[in-house]
């Protein structure tokens, strides 16, 4: 029985505390999203910024499949421009035995922010994903020996030595944010899983194409997985976006106001250097603006099961719902908005909770015949 909701942990964490301490609350984090059976948990690689401190998610991801029983954990995603393919290839595959075939492998050509550090420029990166991606697919799920050299990397004849764990495919997922068709086009070339995230607004440093919305980002993918005679899932689809949740909508709001106004000027604005509010927007207004924009679902159980099924219908459709987690209030608040995820959001959503209902009323009508 799954629930169709997991995790995205960038992770972001404010500045001023235990860096120590706030890598293992992820672990701590997948653990109790596990027990309360969560279908999965993304973990992102930052090298900059202060705030994402995890460098090395393959590290966690191996230690979450020690201390987890169900649930599947992911790169999320590995930035290919700035890694050799054999590695990525390399590290999946023994990420897929220690987890015993839990493991999905997301790409995605890395965050523009961080690309000077490797001396690129956004435009390199994602030439870098589209001449590494096959590259990956071929060493992860083929059999045949690559031989290929570019301005970036050489192989030689090179196949990995240890097998997978099944015998059937590693999933792959390819990341998109909505700022370029490349991403969509590539996964609709190879028929991967997609994986999008939803931020409809203003969060886009001057200069940027628009963005494009989540069902276009679909069709650029149908539509390529067309020309090149492949099929994607929406099944396979995943959309990240905070969530929170708690007993009504005004304690909701009230939770994650202050950390979400942090995480959007301290983070995005001041260290970022992005634009974080639309011209004439009020930043007392941020995070309603956001939610009304469809960037977040923020309130009671009742108001995020409608504002999924809007997402729902807006999309067209989706598979799972990713919650990522911004680190906007309390530990024990977020780990009170996860419960209400799982308990009574997500039974309503996967409709697990109908079958119960059901002998229920087949009881009571019963009574009358």
């Amino acid at each position: 029985m799954h629930s169709r909701i997991g995790l995205f942990l960038s992770p972001v964490h404010e500045t001023g505390q235990d860096p120590h301490l706030a890598i293992h609350r992820n672990l701590e984090l997948v653990e109790h999203a596990d027990r309360l059976n969560f279908d999965e948990a993304w973990f992102g690689e930052h090298h900059t910024l202060g705030w994402g401190l995890v460098g090395a998610p393959e590290t966690l991801i191996a230690a979450a499949s020690q201390r987890t029983r169900q649930i599947r954990l992911a790169n999320g995603v590995v930035p290919l421009s700035g890694h050799h393919p054999f590695h990525v290839a390399s590290r999946a595959v023994h990420l897929d035995h220690l987890s015993r075939g839990r493991y999905i492998l997301g790409v995605g050509p890395g965050v523009p922010f961080e690309a000077g550090v490797f001396g690129l420029d956004a435009k390199e990166q994602r030439k870098r994903l589209d001449e590494a991606l096959p590259t990956v697919l071929e060493l992860v799920n083929g059999e045949e020996r690559v031989t290929q050299k570019t301005d970036w990397y050489e192989l030689r004849d090179a196949k990995l030595q240890l097998p997978r764990f099944g015998p059937g495919p590693i999933e792959v997922a390819v990341a998109t944010s909505g700022t370029s068709v490349t991403s969509p086009r590539l996964i609709g070339r190879y028929g991967l899983s997609m994986t999008s995230f939803a931020l409809p607004f203003a969060l886009l440093t001057p200069g940027t194409q628009e963005h494009i919305g989540l069902a276009q980002q679909w069709k650029h993918a149908e539509e390529a997985a067309a020309e090149y005679g492949r099929t994607v899932s929406r099944d396979a689809w995943r959309i990240a976006l905070p969530v929170h949740v708690a007993e009504t909508g005004a304690q909701a709001f009230a939770e994650v106001r202050d950390g979400y106004d942090r995480w959007l000027f301290e983070y995005f604005k001041k260290a970022a250097g992005r634009d974080v509010l639309a011209p004439g927007a009020s930043r007392d207004r941020a995070l309603e603006a956001r939610v009304e924009a469809g960037g977040a679902l923020v309130g009671s159980v009742d108001e995020v099961v409608s504002g999924i099924r809007r997402l729902q219908e807006a999309t067209g459709g989706f598979g799972t719902l990713l919650v990522y987690v911004a680190d906007w209030t309390s530990y024990e608040n977020t780990n009170r908005s996860l419960e209400l995820l799982a308990r009574h959001v997500a039974p309503r959503i996967n409709g697990s909770a109908a079958r119960p209902q059901e002998a229920v009323d087949w009881a009571i009508a019963a009574r009358g015949r």
